[in-house]
């Protein structure tokens, strides 16, 4: 690569900063979001952070745009900077429509009308399973996270689930402390045997490369790594022994388009 890759992206607003391994882990969720997009799944249940900023960069850069729903109620919200939280109120007050959070539950997520959940978390395991609720045990914890909110559900409903997290041994367990959201269980069948209607998750998009289940194990395979990144160094990342494609890809470097859309939208969620 011909610049610097820091660990966790540039300071939002700085133009000339260096590509950042978080930038690379945004573009890419943000093109694929795109590709989805355009394939015909537009509607997204979107969560706060880096989902939310990957989403909010496809709904910027691409046409169709993905049609952004929060968990507050929010249908195609078009946020002009980014959201503080799902109660920020620049999501309603560019929304298309704002209902009430059981009518987004239960007519929306549940009864299948969101075709691509957006989540991250604190640990995911080799089935994609992901924990945002408590690191130690739950009657003892060593860190209380912030907890399930509306992903248990988006894991579970929506037609496919897109994970953004950052890679490390510390995030990539081989078995999470506390299951918050069903990636795939214990591994073939148990979707259907917990009655999930969705399709599971798809792709895990990290700060190293592009994750995808085995078809037949449904075991997460690292299939892409972006620039300047080895396999090698996704397996030390890994706390398990992480499966590399044989035809293992590698990822195109953002677009100087791509990364001033993404500095100006991490710098309408600054301060004034």
């Amino acid at each position: 690569m011909s610049e610097v890759l820091v660990p966790n992206g540039s300071a939002p607003g700085d133009a000339g900063a260096p590509l950042g391994a978080d930038d690379l882990m945004i573009v890419n969720a943000a093109r694929l979001l795109g590709e989805l997009a355009a394939a015909g799944q537009p509607v997204c249940f979107v969560g706060i952070g880096l989902p939310s900023t990957a989403a909010n960069l496809a709904r910027r850069m691409y046409s169709p745009a993905p049609v952004l729903v929060y968990e507050s109620g929010c249908i195609g919200s078009k946020p002009t900077r980014l959201p503080l939280s799902i109660g920020d109120g620049e999501l309603a007050d560019t929304a298309d429509a704002v209902v009430s959070v059981p009518e987004i539950f239960a007519y929306w997520l549940q009864a299948g009308r969101i075709d691509i959940g957006f989540l991250g978390g604190a640990q995911l395991d080799r089935f994609a399973n992901i924990n945002s609720t408590v690191i130690g045990t739950y009657a003892a914890p060593r860190t209380r996270l912030p907890g399930a909110g509306g992903a248990p559900e988006i894991a579970a409903s929506c037609g496919e689930v897109v994970v953004i997290v950052r890679q490390s041994p510390r995030s990539f367990v081989k078995e999470v402390d506390f299951v918050t959201s069903v990636g795939y269980g214990h591994g073939p069948g148990d979707r259907e045997r917990l009655g999930l209607r969705g399709r599971g998750p798809v792709r895990v998009i990290t700060d190293l490369g592009v994750l995808e289940p085995d078809p037949e194990s449904l075991e997460l395979t690292l299939t892409t790594v972006h620039p300047g990144v080895s396999a090698d160094q996704a397996r030390e990342a890994t706390g398990w022994e992480l499966a590399v494609a044989d035809d293992l890809q590698v990822s195109e470097e953002p677009t100087a388009e791509e990364l001033d859309a993404l500095r100006e939208l991490q710098r309408s969620g600054q301060p004034a």
